[in-house]
């Protein structure tokens, strides 16, 4: 992943609505210090928020994961106004712009940027932080650190002191641990030949799955993706979503890929492109039962074809659901794993572009109730996905007390007409609601 930054940045993150009347002076200035001082007395529940990439030199192992001398909130708690009369697009059009500015490497890699100036005394939040400190529901994990379940909770701050930085002798004799444990594993390996091959064998369907199958169609979205984003949001509840599901056999994660489908069809068919299929990135996450945790990455993902030449929105559904349903029952390495050696990430990753695959989704499930930053009641929330490749569309999806909220992010060259897809999606979630409502009377 680290390897992948230098030419696309890697950050993920949120776009956020709060309710700003106890964050606003009488005159609309945001109290930035009341902040401040919340973030930091929860920094400890996060603490790769307190920590630098360091690259160790020769001989000395891979990046690795030191405290900062100093965490300096200023910076990483920061207010940009928008201009007065500004409403979502604005919004958007500002988190685009820090978006846009890297992360700097010399400081712990994530940022808090809050935008007053939205009507009703709300007020914009987007985080951010380098995707290699959590995935998506680890990132969920991380983020609650500094929610609180009551406007009211008080959290005395936890006294820290970085830890030194490994020396040269510690980083060596560490690298040396880690390559005799990695070949224990292999020689391991070697005297069970048929666990090993049972492990082989059991992989091979996903392989095949990735690398081998029928590369997605030829349209204009196949392109490398550049480094402007347009984002877009949509909304709708959870209730209706799990009505939708609940019609069709089908889970709230394949009613995001039919609403994903229908904003496709409609894209592709304003272009003049009609396809029968469009292949996109659905993550798997590797986290069992309780294993939520606030670091590092425990994906994998698979291909899931949209059947765009269905013209029926239930029969597409349907259709959505019965592909993932076995295609959930791959069993699938992780992406850290892969992406680890560069012997191995950069093959696969030509093989991966020649799958012309240039739509991803993701869905993480909230908060059930509201909660707090600072004392401020969190409205809304929006996962923003990171884009790669030449993967140009990206549909996050977040549940949160009730809501089911969409963030749509796009290549700005890729897209100028994302309003024509996020309208085909809506029609898609209006359509597919409609009619799970018909069928419950």
């Amino acid at each position: 992943m680290l390897r992948l930054d230098a030419r696309w940045p890697q950050d993920i993150g949120a776009i956020a609505i709060l309710d700003g009347e106890g964050l606003l002076d009488a005159d609309g200035r945001l109290r930035v210090e009341v902040l401040r001082k919340a973030i930091g007395a929860r920094l400890h529940g996060a603490p790769r928020f307190r920590q630098l990439i360091h690259h160790p030199g020769r001989f000395q192992g891979g990046p690795v994961w030191v405290d900062a001398p100093v965490v300096d909130l200023d910076h990483h708690v920061r207010v940009l106004p928008l201009p007065p009369g500004s409403g979502e697009a604005q919004l958007l059009d500002a988190v685009e712009k820090l978006r846009a500015r890297r992360l700097d490497p010399s400081r712990p890699q994530w940022e808090m940027w809050f935008l007053p100036g939205l009507p009703g005394r709300r007020v914009g939040l987007f985080v951010r932080w380098q995707h290699a400190l959590a995935d998506g529901r680890a990132a969920m994990s991380l983020l609650a650190a500094f929610l609180d379940p009551a406007p009211d909770t008080v959290v005395p701050p936890v006294a820290w002191a970085p830890a030194p930085t490994p020396t040269t002798a510690e980083l060596l004799v560490d690298n040396v641990r880690r390559r005799v444990r990695r070949l224990a594993v292999v020689l391991k390996t070697l005297t069970r030949p048929r666990a090993t091959a049972r492990r082989v064998r059991g992989a091979l369907p996903m392989v095949r799955e990735t690398l081998a199958q029928q590369p997605g169609p030829e349209t204009s979205l196949n392109r490398v993706v550049g480094p402007g984003r347009r984002f877009a949001l949509l909304r709708t509840t959870l209730e209706q979503v799990h009505q939708i599901a609940a019609a069709h056999g089908a889970t709230v994660n394949d009613v995001l890929l039919a609403v994903t489908a229908g904003g496709l069809r409609a894209l592709l068919s304003a272009r003049g492109e009609p396809v029968g299929s469009v292949p996109v990135y659905v993550p798997v996450s590797l986290r069992r039962g309780g294993q939520g945790g606030t670091e590092g990455n425990l994906i994998s993902q698979m291909v899931v074809p949209l059947p765009l030449g269905i013209a029926d929105p239930d029969s597409r559904l349907r259709r959505i659901a019965q592909e993932t349903a076995r295609r959930k029952s791959v069993a699938r390495p992780s992406l850290g794993t892969l992406f680890r050696s560069r012997w191995i990430s950069r093959p696969m990753l030509r093989a991966v572009n020649r799958q012309r695959v240039n739509v991803e989704t993701g869905n993480v499930a909230g908060p059930a109730r509201p909660v707090y930053l600072a004392g401020a009641r969190l409205l809304e929330v929006f996962p923003v996905l990171n884009l790669i490749g030449s993967v140009g569309l990206g549909v996050g999806a977040l549940s949160y007390a009730g809501a089911f909220e969409i963030c749509v992010t796009a290549d700005r060259d890729a897209c100028p007409d994302l309003d024509v897809f996020v309208d085909g999606a809506r029609a898609e979630l209006d359509d597919l609601a409609a009619r799970a409502s018909q069928n419950r009377r």
